[in-house]
């Protein structure tokens, strides 16, 4: 099993502790002998005590998380519906913290990504859309984003606008259509500039290949 890589500039320890995390939780999954599985607890628990320290959040917090994870771990997945008008972009604004992104959130079970994408659009945006075309899938640690327990793929899905009006959700107070010099403030948890620079890329040439990292 090879480590995770790490780009250059980029602090390798959070990656590391993931790695670390997942190790020993594949051991406790399918470990048999009892002192393999007490030695996949201690590293279990350094893991959670590590990624505490690095990310100076609550160590019972980041338990709790982790304890909602059963069998082989695998990278959490976050879909995107991206819907362009006018060479701009629909945004949201989160009620959470006022913020703006791209409507999306974790893939559902039971659901293909075109599913999420389109449900999260019209939930958070009030748009009925057709997926049409898979734009980026992303790895999230190759951006500058907030530090998170999770490894997480971004999966950008290409939507059209079929019909209804921009308007806010449950969890959003509003939904607009942004040009690439006019950006409001973005949640960098949820997507970044750099992010929306090479989803604007896609509105420019309709033919651009998927992008992937």
């Amino acid at each position: 099993m090879q480590p995770f890589s790490v780009e250059p500039g980029q602090h390798p320890w959070l990656e590391w502790i993931k790695q670390v995390h997942a190790i020993s939780h594949w051991g406790l999954t399918y470990a048999k002998d009892p002192f393999d599985l007490e030695r996949y607890e201690v590293l279990k628990q350094l893991s959670v005590q590590m990624m505490a320290d690095f990310t100076l959040m609550d160590k019972s917090r980041i338990e709790t998380l982790f304890a909602n994870e059963e069998g082989y771990i695998t990278p959490k997945v976050d879909v995107r519906g991206i819907v362009f008008r006018d060479k701009k972009i629909l945004l949201v604004q989160e009620k959470r913290d006022n913020r703006w992104t791209v409507p999306g959130g974790w893939a559902d079970v039971g659901l293909s990504p075109s599913e999420v994408a389109a449900k999260e659009v019209f939930e958070e945006a009030g748009l009925t859309v057709k997926p049409t075309k898979l734009l980026a899938m992303l790895d999230r640690k190759f951006f500058a984003q907030p530090h998170t327990p999770y490894h997480i793929y971004k999966v950008f899905i290409q939507c059209d606008w079929i019909e209804g009006d921009p308007h806010g959700g449950l969890e959003t107070w509003d939904a607009q259509f942004f040009a690439p010099d006019q950006l409001p403030e973005l949640n960098p948890h949820k997507v970044t500039p750099e992010q929306l620079s090479l989803l604007f890329a896609h509105a420019q040439d309709p033919h651009r290949p998927t992008d992937f990292n």
